[in-house]
């Protein structure tokens, strides 16, 4: 890690560096009302959730606006329950009950995310947050593609991520135990089905090519922001926190970032180094 380089003592300064971050953190926690630790987020999910029977029948119009905000409604609110959803989920932020915590992470994640639970969790808490920050393995590698050039992984791969990911998760089922296997093909089935159902029976679509098309399009729509946040993101805490212990943090806008990895591509992407596993195709 970064941090372990940078600060005197080496690991034994660093370990003791990130107990301290964490009572901070735990301090942040335990003086937040239930509204802040989950009340808020939960409302959030909970209206994405309602609004999905809005979308489905916005696309059952004929008005080329009102077809397009039913898009747009679909892609807003699956971006909300995969990002957000599986985000809260995966840290056990969603409840103080560890059996509620696993109902919502499978939920999040398989249902509706159509990726493996258990590996999701991993590869978020352990390698995205674990190399956050870290210029040179960074989080893209958790979707690393090094054999795209920098404009198609940046503009045209984000589009294939609702077929990338179902199939990264069948790659991943081959390491688990067969009932756990078992079990995330149903859910992600399940979520699947779902909405090819939904968009068949309720919105009126009269192929099966074009309610895939359209499942695509939704679940892709809010792909591009995703996939660049996965890059580039900082946090607050962190942040205040290692600029007063006058560690490196590295920090910038969104633009700043996005150009910087576009004319970097070749360094940060292709010769980085690998994270032992990582949850893209390598």
């Amino acid at each position: 890690m970064e941090l372990a380089r940078s600060v005197p003592g080496g690991d034994c300064g660093a370990e003791a560096l990130l107990g301290e971050l964490e009572g901070l953190v735990q301090d942040v926690v335990r003086a937040s009302s239930w509204w802040e630790r989950h009340g808020v987020d939960c409302a959030i999910l909970a209206l994405s959730l309602l609004a999905l029977p809005v979308g489905f029948l916005c696309l059952c119009s004929e008005n080329v606006l009102v077809f397009a905000i039913g898009i747009t409604i679909l892609g807003v609110c699956h971006s909300t329950l995969t990002v957000k959803g599986s985000h809260l989920a995966a840290h056990g932020a969603l409840t103080e009950s560890k059996r509620w915590s696993k109902i919502w992470l499978l939920f999040f994640v398989e249902v509706c995310t159509a990726f493996t639970a258990e590996y999701g969790k991993f590869s978020h808490v352990k390698l995205h947050h674990g190399y956050t920050n870290v210029v040179g393995l960074g989080d893209s590698s958790t979707w690393k593609l090094p054999y795209l050039n920098r404009y198609v992984y940046m503009f045209l791969a984000p589009l294939l991520i609702p077929i990338l990911t179902p199939l990264v998760a069948l790659e991943r089922l081959r390491k688990v135990e067969p009932w756990m296997a078992l079990r995330t093909l149903g859910l992600i089935s399940l979520g699947l089905y779902s909405q090819y159902w939904l968009l068949l029976n309720v919105s009126g679509f009269k192929s099966p090519s074009s309610a895939l098309a359209c499942m695509l399009l939704t679940r892709s729509l809010l792909a591009h922001p995703y996939l660049h946040v996965n890059i580039f993101q900082v946090k607050p805490v962190v942040s205040r926190f290692l600029h007063e212990k006058q560690l490196p943090y590295n920090e910038d806008s969104y633009l700043a970032r996005f150009r910087l990895f576009l004319s970097r591509y070749e360094e940060l992407m292709v010769q980085a180094p690998l994270i032992t596993e990582v949850a893209g195709l390598q």
